[in-house]
């Protein structure tokens, strides 16, 4: 199947599930609070799923692979300010538990797209 838009990506369509996600848990009154936590959350989140799209709208390999590069390293921002939500109290461990695994899941998919990409330009 020759993948035609972003939108047809699994790692596009992970790192979307993964920014829904966040912000549903986001949303409690107990984390608003700390307006610059949550919008970091969020942003982390969302740089993932930008940059998969930003990547595969250049139309080169190379700047696909670099945009990768980026969201993956979103994906591990997130996972930083998640540690920091659940030791503030922000988030449940049982969200904590599901986001992380989530986000790793994401980075996972993003670095196998990316050794993929990486294969058909060499």
């Amino acid at each position: 199947m020759r993948v035609r838009r972003f939108e047809d990506l699994i790692a596009w369509q992970k790192a979307r599930a993964l920014v829904r996600d966040v912000y549903r848990a986001t949303e409690k009154r107990t984390v608003y609070p700390d307006y610059p936590f949550v919008d970091q959350l969020r942003a982390s989140a969302v740089s993932a799923m930008a940059n998969i799209a930003e990547g595969f709208e250049r139309g080169s390999a190379t700047e696909f692979c670099r945009f990768l590069t980026i969201a993956k390293a979103s994906c591990a921002e997130l996972r930083s300010h998640l540690y920091v939500g659940l030791d503030v109290g922000a988030i449940t461990d049982a969200e904590f538990a599901h986001l992380l695994s989530l986000a790793e899941e994401v980075a996972r998919i993003i670095g196998g797209l990316r050794a993929s990409v990486a294969r058909r330009r060499a």
